[in-house]
């Protein structure tokens, strides 16, 4: 099975379950316990479990209180975690963009802009530290935008070895996208970077460090 499928089977399943109906409600705006409790047909303490457990999870957050004839209530708004769960069109927007330079620019020109385009996801400061540590720090900037990565040395060769791709859905379509993540580990660690990625249904970044003397 795809692993966008799968995403997309989980998230289907959270959604209709009542703490995904949660979340969806408190996407459209801050609630009370109550105004959830109206609106799911559930108790107030029933209400309270589910908020308590996605509380915990960092899905939801107290966004403040609201005041009526009485006591003030707390009201609930979901967190940028949360978001997250939601669909983005991201892949789609970046598989439709590459489809169009491919139409408009020859290949040599095209990959540039992609290199380029990852050369600007690096830090404005210069990395720092011998070849290693610049590796780690690049390994720390992959992990940040989702690549979940790490440096490996094998056989005498100095790696950044990923346990997901960043660019997951659009990399299992389009390979080239891994130029752009190339040239971003390129400018950190400051030698040529050859790709290692594993494509197929659950791509993973791996780039060869130069010479790992």
């Amino acid at each position: 099975m795809d692993t966008s499928d799968h995403g997309a089977q989980w998230r289907q399943r959270f959604f209709t379950s009542t703490r995904g109906r949660i979340v969806m409600l408190l996407r459209e705006s801050a609630r009370t316990v109550n105004e959830l409790a109206e609106r799911l047909e559930l108790t107030d303490n029933a209400v309270r479990t589910h908020l308590a457990s996605l509380e915990r999870d960092g899905l939801i957050e107290r966004a403040g209180q609201r005041r009526g004839g009485g006591k003030p209530s707390i009201t609930y708004a979901i967190t940028p975690d949360a978001e997250q769960l939601f669909p983005k069109a991201y892949s789609l927007v970046l598989t439709s963009l590459l489809a169009t330079l491919d139409e408009r620019l020859d290949d040599e020109t095209r990959d540039a802009l992609l290199a380029e385009a990852g050369r600007r996801l690096g830090p404005p400061t210069p990395v720092e530290g011998n070849l290693e540590e610049r590796a780690a720090q690049a390994a720390e900037v992959l992990t940040g935008i989702g690549g979940l990565a790490a440096v490996e040395r094998r056989d005498g060769r100095l790696f950044i070895q990923g346990r997901s791709c960043p660019l997951l859905d659009t990399a299992a379509q389009r390979p080239d996208i891994c130029r752009l993540a190339a040239a971003l580990v390129e400018s950190l660690v400051g030698v040529p970077v050859t790709i290692r990625c594993a494509y197929g249904t659950r791509p993973r970044c791996c780039f060869e460090l130069g010479s790992a003397a």
